[in-house]
């Protein structure tokens, strides 16, 4: 239906480490927004700011999600490379969102982000000049734990995996 959601996964790319610390999830609102208005004018940022959220961002991987209705989020997307900077504890931080994946459901962001997590590893690890710094990565990724959280909203249905 034209009230589901997209989810936009996108990461956070700046060349100051600072950056992503820095950073929170109404910042990156406030600076999307900002954003669909100068490209999109008043039209297109009351479009998108319907059911506009900030669903998840992760500092420390700079990963961002965010979730519009499936009748704009081609102006959300075709907005985001104009964001040039973000704002943190009161500095501002000059970066940009690269966009991954859209789709229906969280749970189709986050199948794909493990996938693009595993290809960004393989790289990594192919990339080590010499044994030593092989095994400094993969005794970190072991050292890593996950917890399987359940989430208590409907947004994870996983009814909706296409694009149209």
């Amino acid at each position: 239906t034209a009230l589901s959601p997209r989810y936009v996964l996108c990461e956070v790319v700046s060349e100051d480490p600072r950056c992503r610390q820095c950073i929170e999830d109404r910042a990156v609102g406030l600076a999307v927004r900002d954003a669909i208005g100068r490209v999109h004018g008043d039209y297109g940022l009351a479009c998108c700011s319907v059911s506009f959220t900030v669903k998840y961002l992760n500092a420390y991987t700079g990963t961002v999600l965010l979730r519009c209705r499936k009748d704009f989020y081609r102006l959300l997307c075709s907005a985001l490379p104009f964001v040039r900077q973000l704002e943190g504890r009161s500095q501002r931080y000059p970066c940009f969102l690269n966009t991954l994946h859209v789709g229906g459901t969280i749970r189709t962001c986050q199948k794909f982000l493990i996938q693009y997590n595993r290809r960004q590893l393989l790289m990594l690890l192919q990339n080590c000049t010499n044994e030593e710094e092989r095994r400094c990565i993969q005794k970190s990724l072991l050292s890593c734990s996950l917890t399987e959280e359940q989430s208590q909203s409907g947004d994870e249905e996983d009814d909706d995996d296409g694009i149209e």
